[in-house]
């Protein structure tokens, strides 16, 4: 039971309710981080009341902080490995809560069987419809109104971003517009128990903001198969607990308690009175928080620049002899295409690999698999694959600039919702930035100047 994948890392993406996608300063500005309790203000109030009353306490506060925005804030001091968050099933939003609920009868009559995560959009949907009258009212309303994760991209916005995530872009707002198109009959089914139409209820816009809410502030919980449902059953919404940011340097231990039946987080290295509290979603780099969370988190140590296979036959062309369609053809069969990146290190052993492979002549094709296993090369195939990749930096950097270009000018004309997605992706584009500078220095001290020509045939 650990945090879901799809929230790895802090709790789920940016909205508009502050969070994520204020991330903007770097690392070292976390230790001197101001912040003003929101544990006063009345959403706040009404939803720790509506916890207690299920068993819930906590020595964390909600809170803003100027560099990360809304968060949870230590009251005390917490040691090492104490419990920071001990949340009562009660207080979870499982498929079992909508199972037990009024749609519970909708969803059990159903065929062919929905899936637990459109069980669940549809609960938070049809809460959310009955406003002050829900018993999830309190949670409903400290949840962000919308998202900046790709689903609420448009093509233009999609356009800016790096061109190795723009298809995971597409696939996830397509994704959403399938769940909505595909269910509508389901939808019509459930019009007993709503105010007004189903049309007017269950909406493109209500399920895509109800399927970020679930990708993105869920946490990882496995339930027993269910026949009434199909697919894995894995999501929980944890109110409260939901609110804590990602950091990719804490560490914590997070998994439901069967003994006490809470879902419970222990922090590893404690935490200072009026420090923020953070989470972990996992090793991510900064391409996958953004498109599973909808943020960025800047001086990520896991964050890379993909360099896909498009650009390398871009550069590479007319660079070698007609042998790059065969060397490209045997690197996609042993699976060497693909998770080619640079770090501010400097490029990965697997994409310096697949440059060395590429360097080689024709007629050493019995070498070519020897080198996919580490053999090396000679001098010359060793130099040209630095200075193709100090290229493929160079291009990258290039594309990256004219990105955070276009993201200024649009930022002149535009209303909030797309603001707020231009700013995640400028951070991306701004970190990629630094890594890829980063790496060409890395490059050039290891090549020299007098290298860093248009590489030749090796």
């Amino acid at each position: 039971m650990d945090l879901c994948p799809r929230m790895e890392d802090g709790m789920r993406s940016g909205g508009r309710r502050a969070g994520r996608t204020r991330r903007r300063r770097g690392r070292k500005q976390r230790n001197t981080s101001k912040s003003v309790s929101l544990s006063h203000q009345q959403q706040y109030v009404t939803l720790l009341r509506f916890l207690h009353k299920h068993g819930f306490d906590c020595v964390l506060q909600p809170a803003n902080f100027t560099d990360f925005g809304r968060g949870l804030q230590a009251q005390e001091i917490i040691k090492p490995d104490d419990l920071i968050i001990s949340l009562p099933e009660a207080c979870l939003i499982t498929t079992s809560t909508v199972l037990d609920s009024y749609l519970g009868p909708y969803i059990k009559s159903w065929k062919p069987r929905l899936s637990p995560l459109l069980v669940l959009c549809v609960f938070l949907v049809c809460e959310q419809h009955k406003g002050e009258e829900s018993d999830w009212f309190a949670y409903i309303n400290v949840l962000p109104v919308t998202y900046t994760c790709p689903a609420y991209f448009s093509n233009n916005v999609i356009a800016l971003l790096p061109a190795s995530i723009q298809s995971q872009a597409r696939d996830q707002r397509k994704a959403v517009n399938d769940l909505h198109s595909s269910n509508q009959d389901f939808f019509r089914s459930v019009q007993p128990i709503l105010s007004r139409d189903a049309e007017e209820v269950l909406t493109y816009d209500a399920l895509r903001w109800a399927w970020c809410s679930v990708n993105t502030r869920s946490v990882f919980l496995s339930r027993p198969p269910n026949h009434f449902l199909s697919g894995q059953d894995v999501y929980a919404l944890a109110p409260f607990l939901d609110l804590l940011n990602h950091r990719p340097d804490v560490q914590l231990s997070a998994s439901f308690n069967h003994v006490n039946a809470c879902y419970e987080i222990r922090t590893v290295a404690g935490i200072q009175r009026y420090q923020q509290a953070f989470i972990n979603y996992g090793s991510h780099d900064n391409q996958r928080l953004l498109i599973e969370y909808g943020f960025v988190a800047p001086g990520n140590p896991n964050s890379v620049v993909y360099v896909d296979a498009d650009l390398l036959q871009q550069v590479l062309q007319g660079a070698l002899d007609r042998s790059v369609d065969q060397k490209m053809k045997f690197l996609r069969e042993n699976n060497f295409s693909h998770n080619l990146t640079v770090s501010s290190d400097g490029p990965s052993w697997r994409l310096m690999t697949v440059l060395k492979l590429l360097a080689l002549p024709q007629a050493a094709y019995p070498s070519w698999k020897a080198v996919l296993l580490g053999q090396s090369v000679c001098d010359d195939s060793e130099q040209w694959a630095g200075r193709t990749a100090w290229i493929l930096c160079q291009r990258l950097l290039q594309d990256t600039n004219t990105s955070m270009e276009k993201i200024s000018s649009l930022l002149q004309h535009c209303d909030k919702p797309t603001k707020e997605q231009l700013g995640v992706i400028r951070s991306l584009r701004q970190e990629e930035q630094n890594i890829l500078e980063s790496c060409m220095h890395v490059l050039h001290g290891i090549l020299g100047e007098s290298s860093l020509t248009q590489p030749q045939q090796g």
